[in-house]
C-alpha cells in the first residue's frame, strides 16, 4: 500500500479557523444590509456611476481581525526569575563584559537597566546591563561539577 504523508499549511489550517467566522459574519452583514435596489434607467446612454460595495475580502479582513494572535508580552519575567533566584541563595557570579573583563561577584540588587555587584575584597560596583556580554555561575568556571584532583 503507498501512502503519502499529507501536511497541511499554515495558510490552510487559517483558512479553517476563519471560514466559521467569515460566514458568521457574512450572515450578520447580510442580515443588517438594506435590500437592493432596482435598477435605475439612464435614457441618456451614459455610464452609470458604480456604487460602491462591500467586498467578499473586507468580510475576510474582519474576520482575521477577530482571530489574530496577540502580541507576545514584552517581559516574560524569566530574566526577573533568574536574578531573585541568585540573588536569594548568595550565587557567586562571573560577569563578563563586553570588553573581555570579567567581573566576580554576588548580586545584591537588580533593576531594568542595571544590576548592583557585592565583590569580596573590592569595592561594590553597579553594571549597566547593556555593557554586560554574558554571566554565568563561579562554580561552573572550571567546566562545573565535583572534580577532585586525582
Amino acid at each position: 500500500m503507498n501512502r503519502k504523508l499529507i501536511r497541511t499549511t499554515l495558510a490552510e489550517v487559517k483558512g479553517r479557523e476563519t471560514a466559521p467566522q467569515a460566514r458568521e459574519t457574512s450572515e450578520r452583514s447580510e442580515r443588517a444590509a438594506p435590500p437592493p435596489r432596482a435598477p435605475q434607467h439612464r435614457p441618456s446612454g451614459g455610464a452609470a456611476p458604480r456604487e460602491p460595495r462591500e467586498s467578499s475580502s473586507g468580510a475576510a479582513a474582519a474576520a482575521a481581525a477577530l482571530g489574530r494572535k496577540k502580541i507576545p508580552p514584552a517581559e516574560t519575567s524569566a530574566e526577573i526569575f533568574y536574578y531573585k533566584k541568585q540573588m536569594d541563595q548568595h550565587t557567586l557570579m562571573v560577569i563578563v563584559l563586553l570588553d573581555g573583563e570579567e567581573v566576580e561577584g554576588t548580586i545584591e540588587w537588580y533593576d531594568r537597566s542595571a544590576l548592583k555587584i557585592n565583590r569580596k575584597g573590592a569595592p561594590n560596583i553597579m553594571l549597566l546591563k547593556h555593557n554586560i556580554k554574558y554571566m554565568f555561575k563561579a562554580e561552573d568556571r572550571d567546566g562545573g561539577g565535583d572534580e577532585t584532583g586525582d
